[in-house]
């Protein structure tokens, strides 16, 4: 039976552990013939730079053949219904099709249809697994320990529209952390997780601080005059974790001076690009995972 990662639930947490030491080993960035003959197509419906390449250099450093789908140039963009695309992706033998999509849901529809495994890069405001993984990665390895008990982690900014967000919260919790939401009232998603409308009031307790891209894309109408405007109640900046021992995280892209001060980008406390590095790691052991 094929395995497939649409959901973070799809792992237990005992299979995460072992996902996890597979990638603790992977960041030697060595090549290896894991998935020698093993055919992946990445096919996103929705711009992305980190995801998919991270996708692609994972595929290839396990030594698996990869086929980047043009959406633009595509059928779909053409009419061709999403099943159609999914039985003619199958007819091409794939072990395994990553997908995203701007939709909720799509890559659990796919995963119907194809004899490959579905891995879920992006569906609408649903999930994101694969970042959510690396976000837990790159946490526990930081306080080199599975049990996250006792941390408190802020996720700030668009809540209710951030598939990370659901990734993460999903995983986190599972995990023993304690969550607080710090968001505008109309990014608030209905989650029974203490929440703030400003980070100040609860800096002191954080471990953790997760910044998250505001989605325009997915706004129905303008929440704000301008990001700037967003940015003045919900950067992370220098002053803010002055003195602070936590470490600061983002799924990117970063809207510099908005999300992140570009001083908290150069903090050794930030550990975004650390993220980049973890991601190609757990997205080797992801399709390791599924395909052997």
């Amino acid at each position: 039976m094929k395995k497939h990662l649409t959901n973070t639930k799809d792992l237990s947490k005992n299979e995460i552990i072992s996902l996890f030491k597979r990638a603790e080993i992977f960041l030697d960035e060595q090549k290896r013939n894991i998935l020698n003959g093993k055919l992946i197509i990445n096919i996103f419906f929705e711009n992305s730079t980190r995801t998919r390449s991270s996708f692609e250099i994972a595929s290839k450093r396990l030594g698996a053949d990869v086929v980047n789908l043009d959406v633009s140039r595509s059928s779909t963009s053409k009419g061709e219904t999403l099943y159609d695309t999914a039985m003619n992706l199958d007819a091409m033998a794939p072990n395994a099709i990553v997908v995203r999509h701007k939709n909720a849901g799509v890559p659990k529809i796919l995963s119907k249809y194809t004899n490959a495994s579905i891995v879920n890069a992006g569906d609408g405001a649903h999930q994101h697994p694969s970042q959510g993984l690396l976000d837990l990665f790159t946490i526990t390895k930081h306080f080199n320990t599975y049990d996250l008990t006792g941390k408190t982690i802020a996720l700030v900014g668009d809540i209710k529209n951030s598939r990370v967000a659901n990734s993460d919260i999903e995983l986190l919790s599972r995990f023993g952390a304690r969550i607080i939401l710090v968001t505008p009232p109309h990014f608030l998603p209905n989650k029974s997780f203490n929440y703030t409308h400003d980070i100040r009031e609860v800096i002191d307790a954080l471990d953790v601080i997760i910044s998250l891209r505001t989605q325009t894309e997915r706004h129905s109408d303008p929440t704000y005059a301008s990001l700037t405007d967003y940015g003045h109640n919900f950067q992370i900046t220098k002053e803010l974790i002055e003195g602070k021992d936590l470490i600061v995280m983002h799924p990117g892209p970063v809207h510099r001076n908005i999300d992140l001060s570009d001083e908290v980008m150069s903090d050794k406390r930030c550990k975004v690009l650390e993220q980049v590095k973890n991601g190609v790691a757990i997205r080797m052991a992801i399709l390791e995972y599924l395909l052997t």
